[in-house]
């Protein structure tokens, strides 16, 4: 009996930060956010918990962030993000079926101030995701007499901006000479999407999304600009409403 007792023992003793880890595994849980919203479109609210799991107790990074959506009606569905800081979800009608749709955002923590985004329908009890936009035809070059030449779309009239201003640093990188003419072929830096900022179009069109995409020139703390456009979604797809290169300060 004595065997048996000290065998039960040994094991309950490996087993015990086992099971510590496990209890402090659920603990760590935390809800971040409560919201209610309509977002089937039944005209009842919805209880949507955005919960996460701390990295650590006094981390601001969640290793694990996801939405648990219940419905009056006992319905259930789950949203897993991934990971990220200070997660967030803002409600409103992006695809214009008159019913509000969810749009997380997630700052990465990097120094390019990039966020994550996800953007999601519950329309009609069907959890679907809706593609966000982008912007793969961003393109640029350095040309002569301290010049960059940035192309928006392939069909788009070019944005030339002067860098004069940076002219000495970009003689010492080798990329001018000291006349301004180009010695070796340079691309500036085109980043992803940075930030979506919800817009109202109008009262009749809804609201649409506006877009911020940095250009940066021989690194990436040589900011250029960013793009500025505005987004609307219509026929299934994102099209873009307004443009604008706003130069660095």
């Amino acid at each position: 009996m004595k065997i048996v007792t000290v065998t039960v023992g040994i094991i309950l003793t490996v087993l015990q930060p086992y099971l510590v880890l496990a209890s402090s595994s659920e603990q760590e849980t935390i809800v971040i956010e409560t919201y209610q919203a309509d977002i089937t479109g039944d005209g009842l609210f919805e209880a949507i918990e955005l919960k996460g799991t701390p990295f650590s107790p006094d981390a601001e990074y969640f290793h694990n962030i996801w939405a648990e959506i219940k419905s009056p009606n006992d319905e259930s569905w789950t949203i897993n993000y991934g990971g990220g800081y200070e997660p967030e979800i803002h409600f409103f009608d992006f695809n214009h079926d008159k019913i509000k749709d969810m749009l997380y955002q997630s700052p990465t923590g990097g120094s390019g101030g990039l966020y994550h985004y996800d953007l999601h329908t519950l329309a009609g009890n069907n959890l679907a995701e809706i593609p966000l936009p982008k912007q793969p035809y961003v393109s640029g070059e350095f040309i002569d007499d301290f010049k960059v030449e940035i192309k928006t779309s392939p069909n788009a009239e070019p944005i030339i901006m002067d860098v004069h201003d940076r002219a000495d640093e970009y003689v010492r990188l080798e990329i001018y000479d000291q006349d301004g003419k180009l010695l070796k072929d340079t691309s500036p830096i085109i980043e992803p999407i940075a930030f979506f900022e919800s817009v109202k179009i109008s009262d009749s069109k809804g609201y649409g999304l506006k877009s911020f995409k940095q250009v940066s020139g021989a690194f990436h703390a040589d900011q250029l600009g960013t793009i500025e456009s505005l987004w609307y979604f219509t026929e299934g797809e994102w099209i873009i409403l307004k443009l604008e290169w706003q130069e660095a300060k």
